[in-house]
């Protein structure tokens, strides 16, 4: 995800309008300093002879990763991802996502460089729930989560969390890929847009990062991977689907309560069947949390725009610098006018079935659009 410079302005004035929450930006400056002053440079983590061996080789698979991120991936080439913070915990953040009981349009939350957000992260995992037992008291559902990573959108130079190392050797790639894929574009109050495009980034730096080091068994178990959250994303917009009709039904509360419970039973039956035939549980800890409207936006924050970017780069012919190109053309576009070209370069999604029954790369997402998709272009 992506968690922005600090207010500090904010915390040392306490004069600009939102200071109220004076409270939360002081526990990200102290956060923050904490992160930043306990960096070590990666290379002198590896060089230490008092770091284990497992460590010491993550760190030096991360570096390469770092190195074919800016190299190959055309990402920006700055000091994040070059040092290395070793936690006291879990995860660096806790996020914090809310919506009514009866809407899928998520609370959002506006800070001075982030714009508005749909989640609001903390460095403790108590403030995080004392925040989230706040929202639920006013009758929201609420999902509380840990994030493996952050980024500050280039104002900081973010490290790698030891956290991270606990990670596969893919995903560890993919989580540097994708946090530096919010420093080259980011569009102020347009979460989704942003979080689908970073995804769009990692799935294809994942893919081209496996080829390069010339590991085709690691690059059949990911696709695998992908094509269990791909069909789980149909699940989820199915899910949506269904409350979206329930909500929107003139029911009384006690009614559309009972339908949400059978949609969310509907969404868990669903993705245990695709479990069992897939052979795959990829949101296993997904479902340890309650199911409700907030837990679904964790997921479709991060998807929603995927098949549009997807399609997008491969009307470039996969050129990433060119693709890097449309998205800022398509990013300065007015809200509006943004999604209605994100709307038009997205795919019809497959079903899980259907999905099933196609090719690994083709069920991934390599999509190859017709020719007037192309066109449609800026």
């Amino acid at each position: 995800m992506a968690l922005f410079r600090l207010l500090v302005a904010c915390a040392l004035a306490g004069m600009l309008a939102g200071c109220a929450t004076l409270g939360y930006y002081a526990q990200a400056v102290s956060g923050e300093l904490s992160i930043l002053t306990n960096r070590r440079d990666i290379s002198k983590v590896i060089a230490d002879p008092k770091t284990p061996a497992a460590v010491r080789a993550k760190l030096t698979l991360a570096l390469k990763a770092r190195d074919f991120a800016s190299r190959t991936l055309h990402l920006p080439d700055n000091d994040s991802y070059r040092t290395y913070v070793d936690l006291d915990r879990r995860y660096p953040v806790w996020v914090v996502y809310a919506a009514p009981p009866f809407s899928l349009t998520p609370i959002t939350w506006c800070f001075l460089f982030a714009g508005c957000v749909p989640y609001r992260g903390y460095f403790s995992k108590d403030a995080a729930e004392a925040f989230a037992a706040q929202l639920n008291k006013q009758g929201n559902d609420v999902y509380v989560g840990g994030a493996p990573s952050y980024s500050t959108l280039g104002w900081f130079a973010d490290p790698v969390f030891s956290n991270m190392l606990r990670w596969n050797d893919a995903a560890l790639a993919g989580l540097i890929f994708h946090e530096l894929a919010h420093q080259l574009v980011y569009v102020k109050n347009d979460s989704s847009f942003n979080e689908s495009f970073a995804d769009t980034v990692q799935t294809v730096g994942i893919r081209r990062w496996l080829r390069a080091q010339g590991e085709p068994k690691a690059l059949a178990a990911y696709e695998q991977g992908l094509a269990v959250e791909r069909a789980f994303e149909d699940l989820v917009r199915e899910t949506r689907t269904r409350l979206g009709k329930i909500y929107a039904a003139p029911l009384n509360a006690a009614a559309k309560r009972q339908r949400k419970a059978e949609a969310f039973a509907w969404l868990k039956a669903r993705y245990a069947r695709l479990v069992a035939q897939i052979g795959r549980d990829v949101y296993g800890e997904w479902f340890m949390h309650p199911l409700n409207n907030a837990s679904l936006q964790v997921i479709t924050t991060y998807d929603q725009w995927q098949p549009a970017f997807e399609r997008l780069l491969a009307c470039t012919g996969d050129d990433l610098p060119a693709f890097y190109a449309k998205v800022r053309a398509i990013a300065a576009l007015a809200p509006a006018a943004r999604h209605a070209r994100l709307r038009a370069l997205a795919p019809a999604r497959v079903t899980p079935a259907s999905a099933r029954r196609r090719t690994p790369a083709t069920t991934a997402g390599e999509l190859r659009p017709a020719a007037n998709g192309c066109r449609m272009q800026p």
